[in-house]
C-alpha cells in the first residue's frame, strides 16, 4: 500500500523550485520512500510500459549512464503502472537478451498514486500509460527540472547527463549556463540588478563581456 505525503502540486502538476511530492512505493528493490534519498540527487522517470521496444532502449541507456550519474551523487528511480513481477521479468529479459544489467529500482505504480502526484499521465496521449517524464530532484528534495516526451520518442541520455552537470555547476558556482553548455565551456555571470552594478560590470576584467547584461567567464584556473 502506497502512502502519499504533502504534495507540492498545482492542478495535479508538480512545481519547479518547490519540495518534490513525497511518496512511499513498492519497487524491484523493495519498499522505498523518496525521503530515503535525501542528501543525493534523484532522477525520477516514468515509462509507458514494460516489454516495449522504445522503453527497452531507454532502460539500457539509463543503465549505461548510471555510473557517471553516481559520480555526481545522483540516483535513478524508474516508474510505470506495471506490477513489480512484470518489472522483475522485464529487467531479467533485458539482461538476458541485451546483455545490460538494470541496477536501479523501478516503482510498481499500479494504483497510479505516484503518477498522479507528478502529473505523469497525459490523457490526450493515453489514459492508461504514463508518459516519458523526467524529474530532477536535488539533494534537498527540491524539484529542479522536468522534461516530458511523447510516447513515440525515446529520451536523450547525453542531455540528461548535461542537465545534471549544469544544475550542479550553477549551484556550486552561482552562475548560469548558456545554450548547449558542456563542462569546460564558459558560464554566464548573472546580470547585475542595479545601475551601479551594471557600471561596475563594464569595468570587470578577465571575462568575455558582450554588454553589461551578457558576460561569460571560464571556471578553469
Amino acid at each position: 500500500m502506497q502512502e502519499m505525503m504533502t504534495p507540492a502540486t498545482t492542478n495535479g502538476m508538480p512545481r519547479l523550485g518547490m519540495p518534490a511530492p513525497q511518496f512511499q512505493a513498492q519497487t524491484t528493490h523493495g519498499t522505498i520512500r523518496l525521503e530515503d534519498y535525501k542528501g543525493s540527487w534523484v532522477i525520477l522517470f516514468s515509462h509507458p510500459a514494460d516489454f516495449t521496444p522504445v522503453c527497452t532502449t531507454e532502460f539500457m541507456g539509463f543503465a549505461q549512464i548510471q555510473p557517471e550519474l553516481r559520480k555526481m551523487n545522483t540516483e535513478l528511480l524508474g516508474l510505470s503502472i506495471d506490477s513489480v513481477y512484470s518489472h522483475i521479468a522485464w529487467v531479467r529479459n533485458i539482461e538476458e537478451k541485451m546483455g545490460v544489467k538494470v541496477d536501479f529500482p523501478i516503482i510498481a505504480d499500479l494504483n497510479k498514486e505516484v503518477a498522479s502526484l507528478y502529473g505523469m499521465i497525459m490523457p490526450g496521449e493515453s489514459k492508461t500509460e504514463t508518459s516519458r517524464c523526467v524529474f530532477v530532484i536535488d539533494d534537498k528534495q527540491v524539484l529542479r527540472a522536468m522534461i516530458y516526451y511523447p510516447l513515440t520518442t525515446g529520451r536523450n541520455m547525453d542531455e540528461i547527463l548535461r542537465l545534471i552537470q549544469a544544475l550542479q555547476t550553477s549551484d556550486a558556482k552561482s552562475v548560469a549556463t548558456p545554450a548547449n553548455w558542456r563542462p569546460g565551456d564558459k558560464v554566464i555571470i548573472p546580470p547585475p540588478l542595479t545601475q551601479e552594478a551594471a557600471e561596475e560590470r563594464m569595468k570587470m576584467t578577465g571575462v568575455e563581456r558582450t554588454d553589461w547584461y551578457f558576460t561569460k567567464k571560464s571556471l578553469e584556473g
